[in-house]
């Protein structure tokens, strides 16, 4: 049983109220700044609340999960492909929690505050404590997932790293073999030309963003975890076959 401050901390006000103070500092960032384009809203339309699961390919710490909070609260007010005015912080869409490396929400007191916007901290990152590491998912972070599809849209990041065309984790094949959920692939893109990797601070303006999200996957979850993975790496563009398909997907050591 969650104890009062943890329900406090993640009650619909609270997360409410940090939704409408980060979504008021992002969205010119995002969709004045900079270009925000996006695609496929019409495959939210209908979806539960709860045991739905986005897959997507991962550019920056913070500006991929903000911008996607903005378009499911945006998606609420029945906005279509577009943000429009934020009216839509007055009253957001809250049953959102998004996996993040525990690493880098502890960092300091501005990631601390992204925490209470629905972080699913877990401990498998590839760095730790400055060394390149390469971690399985613990079973009590599977628990946590587990529990957060219960009640909500759960976005991960399956590369579990920013790094284009990464190996995908088996954690995530895992979770959806067992808890069945409806799996939308998205692909990202601009993300990591408009922003530092973080994703708070500019490193090029006017960049055209592009967040596209696809069709639910059709997934045989009698599959073994790795035909599913693989099926999610082709869904979110990250697998091999992609690798040299586009020039948003090359990135040079001037880019990086």
């Amino acid at each position: 049983m969650p104890s009062l401050v943890t329900r406090f901390k993640e009650s619909r006000f609270v997360k409410g109220l940090v939704y409408a103070i980060v979504g008021i500092f992002t969205y010119p960032g995002i969709n004045i700044v900079n270009k925000l384009k996006i695609s496929g809203m019409e495959n939210l339309k209908g979806l539960p609340n709860r045991n739905v699961l986005f897959v997507s390919n991962h550019q920056t710490y913070f500006a991929d999960v903000i911008t996607f909070i903005h378009i499911f609260c945006a998606n609420k007010w029945r906005r279509k492909n577009r943000l429009g005015l934020p009216f839509y912080l007055l009253w957001p869409f809250t049953r959102i929690k998004y996996v993040a490396a525990e690493e880098t929400m502890k960092s300091n007191w501005l990631t601390k505050l992204f925490t209470l916007a629905g972080a699913l901290t877990v401990k498998r990152t590839w760095r730790a404590e400055g060394g390149e590491v390469r971690r399985g998912l613990d079973p009590g972070d599977t628990r946590k997932i587990n529990r957060a599809l219960n009640e909500n849209w759960v976005i991960t990041f399956p590369q579990g790293t920013t790094k284009p065309f990464a190996p995908g984790r088996k954690g995530t094949a895992f979770i959806i073999k067992h808890t069945k959920p409806i799996v939308i692939p998205v692909v990202i893109s601009g993300y990591w030309r408009a922003f530092n990797k973080k994703g708070l601070k500019f490193k090029k303006r006017g960049t055209r963003l592009s967040v596209t999200f696809k069709k639910p996957l059709n997934i045989n979850f009698e599959d073994s975890s790795e035909q599913i993975l693989e099926q999610v790496m082709d869904s979110i563009e990250q697998s091999r076959k992609f690798m040299l398909k586009g020039k948003h997907h090359l990135l040079t050591n001037v880019d990086k």
